[in-house]
């Protein structure tokens, strides 16, 4: 039985799969290795690079034109700036594939006799030289993971092949593809030899192209999605396939996850003669978010970078970016966390990263929380607003100051703090939904526990801004009637200087939306 697979290259015998060469231009693939160009492919991780590389390299093989070999470098990471174990690794991967892929042995041998003579900054590029020009066939190099090298061994690499290009086809590879997840102009390497910053497009000028491979498209992950019912028998309802696209926006490795902890991992998913409906997805996504699986945890790590905050942090506050400089952008789309939505502007890719990422940010203030008795619930497990309330502004009163300190973004320090404690109040029994964008002005939290549903915005009233409550009631409004309520809450942070201490100024009072909705007013 095939399945939805989540980890490494995906194999057509054991997997559900979409035609991996289909999956980008092959035409202009083709046509660039035909024209004797080095090119990169970039994606964001666990997007079917590597499985596009290994289709390509057999689809060339077997058309017999080229000789093709595709090799993946990332061991030589552990040497970071030592470029002599970091060449002799690589050198090693190089003929260690020639032999399992072409049962070529001659790059192993060359590495373990003339090799080992030849200088770290020169061995990759000389036995290169020697593979291409023992074959009258054009070698194909696919170098995969290369931008997780470090420094100067990186540096070295881009160099030997670009010194090597000008003898390309019969004395050096006629095509290297250079495979990772940022576009070569992104790399910034710190070259401790020479004490500089160099980029990727001045030590590998060479570079005719670069290709991007995208998500899947709405049709591919029906497409997807439908393998699993030819060969099973199980329909996913037209509500949960719309529901797989909404939450994951084709992000391939999503798609597989969902795919696979709803059909595979939960017990009703696992009865093939019952229907995949859109209750089950849910519950699905709320399980990929709460067990933090790797995709997610690495995608949340990247929060820690400097040049990630700068970005994330305003997105999330509603803010403008202000100065944030083009690359930190366009690293942002290239890591797969961003996308430039038609008529949106930059916005997270999807809602599951929208949900992760200030999950992951509530983190330590959850975790700094006191212990909070429920007394929120009624004797029948429902949730009482009215006693949900009493408890937060309590809750704020006691402990949100001393919180606001280990909130790891200074800017939404209080968006964090209060998301904290009503993750907890959740507590896996229900959700908490956000929705945040660049330019917005504000962040609304939908929170749904058994049959309660509860809208709140949350704004903030800076030095030099005016008080944002009539806009916040407008705004209030909207996303209230969004979700079919006639009541919410609107918290407005008040972070300008000079206040009073936080517990001094909390208030508490009724208002009404231009909608003549029931609105309970926040200023913390």
């Amino acid at each position: 039985m095939r399945f939805f697979n989540t980890e490494g290259p995906v194999r057509s015998d054991k997997h559900y799969c979409l035609a991996p060469l289909q999956r980008w231009d092959l035409e202009e693939v083709l046509s660039l290795i035909d024209l004797e160009k080095y090119f990169l492919l970039h994606a964001p991780r666990q997007t079917g690079k590597t499985t596009c590389l290994l289709a390509l390299m057999n689809y060339l093989n077997r058309d017999g034109r080229y000789r093709a070999l595709y090799v993946n470098i990332e061991a030589a990471q552990s040497a970071r700036e030592r470029i002599e174990q970091g060449m002799a690794i690589i050198c090693s991967a190089l003929g260690r594939a020639a032999r399992l892929y072409l049962g070529d042995a001659r790059p192993a041998d060359w590495c373990s006799a003339q090799g080992r003579e030849i200088a770290a900054g020169d061995r990759l590029a000389a036995l290169l030289e020697y593979w291409a020009g023992a074959d009258p066939q054009p070698l194909v190099l696919l170098l995969d993971e290369v931008d997780t090298l470090v420094g100067d061994t990186l540096i070295s690499l881009l160099r030997q092949l670009r010194a090597g290009y000008p003898q390309r086809p019969n004395h050096f590879p006629h095509t290297v593809v250079l495979c990772g997840v940022r576009d070569l102009r992104d790399y910034r390497i710190h070259s401790s030899a020479e004490q500089a910053i160099i980029t990727g497009g001045s030590a590998f000028n060479i570079k005719a192209k670069s290709l991007r491979l995208g998500d899947f498209s709405r049709a591919e992950v029906q497409t997807l999605l439908g393998e699993h019912t030819t060969e099973t028998g199980q329909a996913f309802t037209p509500q949960a396939l719309e529901r797989i696209w909404e939450l994951t926006q084709g992000q391939p490795w999503l798609v597989n996850a969902l795919a696979y902890e709803t059909c595979f991992d939960r017990p009703e998913g696992r009865d093939r003669s019952r229907s995949i409906g859109i209750e089950v997805i849910n519950q699905a996504k709320e399980n990929l978010i709460l067990r933090r699986v790797t995709h997610l945890d690495q995608l949340a790590d990247k929060l820690r970078e400097e040049r990630v905050k700068r970005v994330i942090e305003p997105m999330l506050a509603g803010t403008a970016l202000d100065a944030v400089p083009e690359d930190d952008i366009q690293y942002l789309i290239d890591l797969g966390l961003c996308r430039m939505a038609p008529g949106q502007g930059l916005t997270i890719a999807n809602p599951i990263y929208r949900e992760v990422l200030p999950r992951a940010l509530t983190f330590t203030p959850q975790a700094s929380l006191p212990k909070i008795s429920p007394t929120w619930l009624n004797a029948d497990g429902s949730l009482d607003p009215d006693q949900l309330l009493s408890a937060f502004l309590a809750f704020w009163r006691r402990h949100g100051e001393p919180l606001l300190g280990s909130a790891p973004y200074h800017e939404i320090a209080p968006h964090l703090v209060l998301m904290a404690f009503f993750q907890r109040v959740v507590n896996g029994e229900g959700t908490l939904e956000r929705e945040y964008a660049i330019g917005r002005g504000r962040m609304d939290l939908c929170l749904r526990y058994r049959d309660l549903t509860l809208g709140m915005e949350l704004k903030v009233w800076r030095d030099g801004a005016p008080d944002p409550l009539t806009e916040g009631l407008e705004q209030l409004d909207g996303y209230l009637a969004g979700l079919g309520l006639d009541n919410g809450w609107l918290v407005i942070f008040d972070r300008r200087s000079g206040q009073l201490p936080l517990a001094e100024r909390l208030a508490d009072s009724e208002q009404r939306s231009p909608g003549e909705r029931q609105i309970r007013l926040l200023r913390l």
